[in-house]
């Protein structure tokens, strides 16, 4: 199963969240050109911070801030009962 936070507005991201042998990030972003190893930075120290290692997260950005997409990640997460 997934499990989805966010919208597609403005400044905003989808974050899903599925379970997986290995860590699967993927990322698509109007912005990824200028920031897509920052919103990577963000996800990765959000899973290490909450100690998963084994996840697959897509997340669809559209301008979202740090703050945003950690929140929308740990939201999925939370769903997802890994929190």
């Amino acid at each position: 199963m997934k499990y989805s936070a966010g919208s597609y507005e403005s400044s905003d991201c989808i974050m899903t969240v599925s379970r997986s042998d290995n860590l699967d990030i993927s990322i698509e972003s109007i912005v990824f050109e200028q920031f897509g190893d920052q919103i990577k930075a963000v996800i990765l120290s959000t899973l290490k911070e909450e100690n998963i290692h084994n996840i697959k997260v897509e997340c669809f950005d559209k301008g979202a801030l740090d703050y945003t997409i950690k929140a929308r990640l740990l939201t999925a997460l939370k769903r997802m009962g890994e929190l």
